[in-house]
């Protein structure tokens, strides 16, 4: 099943990510956009920009006819969402899902 979740900033889409794969190990493509209520064609470039920038990791298993992708975070990526994501959601908290933006105009 998986899970709907409203707009996110990316750099929570990051986090959601990372923080997934260091509570599970690792997770194979499909469970791990699926667990992060993701889409693969619209997120995969986040994916390989994780990994390009060595927070993540990936490698391929072949079982059989299918080739099964695998990711893990790697120490990089644990030190960066301790480091930098972290402190950022403090300063700016998530907004709760269904609440939209309020906008307060002043005529002056």
């Amino acid at each position: 099943m998986t899970v709907t979740k409203g707009y996110r900033d990316k750099i929570y889409i990051v986090k959601d990510i990372i923080v997934l794969l260091a509570q599970h190990g690792h997770l194979n493509q499909t469970t791990l956009v699926s667990y992060s209520g993701l889409n693969l064609k619209k997120h995969k470039h986040i994916l390989e920009e994780l990994e390009s920038n060595g927070m993540i990791a990936k490698s391929i298993v072949e079982d059989g006819k299918r080739i099964i992708t695998i990711y893990k975070v790697t120490s990089k990526g644990l030190e960066f969402c301790r480091n930098i994501i972290e402190p950022y959601e403090e300063l700016f908290p998530r907004k709760p899902s269904g609440t939209q933006n309020n906008l307060l105009i002043i005529l002056i």
